[in-house]
């Protein structure tokens, strides 16, 4: 509840002042008997007219009070808020190659620093729907385009490298498969962020007419290069003793594509990042998700409704009804 007019309330002022001055001056105005023996008169109790006497008086202020807070004008308030919120379609693309599992990424490796990274960026999506496409010398969707955000992030957590598909790195095939996801989508804004730590030597389509028919489609490409370029140490796992697994490094090249990365998101619109550590990678998806933010319409409706008639109505009953009293079975003689 607001209120129109708060100096209403300044009018409760001379109100408290007429009833301390009769309070004061009770006594003057009360009519008294003057009688020589009292002895008898004292043992007579007072009537239940006496003891209510005070009640007319009582509500007529009352009755003021609640007058005065009509004439404040109180008033009901009711928002309401239409958003008209204008989403994005969003693939990911995930190399699950071995190379990612090098550890020069916390919070373990590149994958692991990857899915963390992503899990993080989809937590802040409103009304995005976001699909998952993995890759290394094959590729499949792991999880089409959806708002179902805890199935995203459940799939997202058992991704791993995996020796189910083919080993290498399909760039071309990769980025067909996510266009795809995409090539229908009526989103005004449809994006893939490509996640990489090498080149493309693996597929069927190669990156050049992958990249023509993302182009084609209108698609925005956010490519990122994973890790440092050069030797690196790329753990593996052997059967030691009684079946054992004993972790062993394995040295590897390791050199991302920096030239057709750069490509494929200049071509379509998009920015392409190299993330050579954990903090760079959070950088990049935090500026990602600076340049691909939800539109959101906010329009707000407020209504008042009047509720003074209310108290005016209780105050003009109590009136009534204390004059009432006043003058009949509560009326004051002489």
């Amino acid at each position: 509840m607001i209120w129109n007019s708060y100096h209403a309330f300044l009018l409760l002022i001379p109100l408290i002042i007429i009833l301390i001055w009769n309070f004061i001056n009770k006594n003057k105005k009360t009519p008294s008997l003057q009688f020589s023996y009292l002895s008898k008169i004292k043992t007579v109790g007072k009537t239940w007219r006496s003891r209510f006497s005070f009640l007319p008086l009582l509500l007529k202020t009352i009755a003021i009070v609640f007058a005065i807070v009509a004439l404040a004008r109180p008033q009901k308030m009711s928002t309401k808020i239409k958003k008209n919120v204008e989403g994005i379609d969003i693939v990911i693309a995930l190399d699950v190659s071995d190379s990612m599992l090098i550890e020069d990424m916390k919070p373990e490796n590149r994958l692991e620093a990857s899915k963390k990274t992503i899990k993080e960026f989809v937590e802040r999506r409103l009304s995005d729907r976001v699909g998952l496409v993995v890759f290394s010398g094959e590729s499949y969707t792991r999880v089409p385009l959806t708002l179902d955000y805890p199935l995203f992030q459940k799939s997202l957590r058992e991704v791993q490298t995996t020796r189910n598909i083919k080993m290498g790195t399909a760039i071309g095939v990769a980025l067909a498969n996510a266009v795809g996801r995409l090539k229908d989508s009526t989103a005004k804004s449809r994006v893939v962020i490509f996640l990489t730590d090498g080149e493309n030597n693996s597929g069927t389509i190669d990156p050049e007419t992958a990249l023509e028919i993302a182009k084609g489609y209108g698609v925005k490409v956010y490519s990122i290069g994973m890790g440092k370029d050069g030797q690196a140490q790329l753990p593996i796992y052997v059967e030691g003793p009684g079946g054992k697994k004993i972790k062993r490094y394995r040295p590897m090249h390791s050199k991302v594509n920096e030239e057709l990365l750069s490509r494929m998101a200049n071509q379509t619109g998009g920015k392409y990042y190299r993330a050579t550590t954990s903090n760079a990678l959070d950088a990049v998806f935090e500026d990602i998700n600076d340049l691909e933010k939800t539109k959101i319409e906010v329009n707000k409706y407020t209504r008042y409704d009047e509720m003074f008639m209310r108290f005016l109505q209780i105050a003009l009953i109590l009136y009534i009804f204390s004059s009432l009293l006043g003058r009949s079975i509560l009326r004051r003689s002489p």
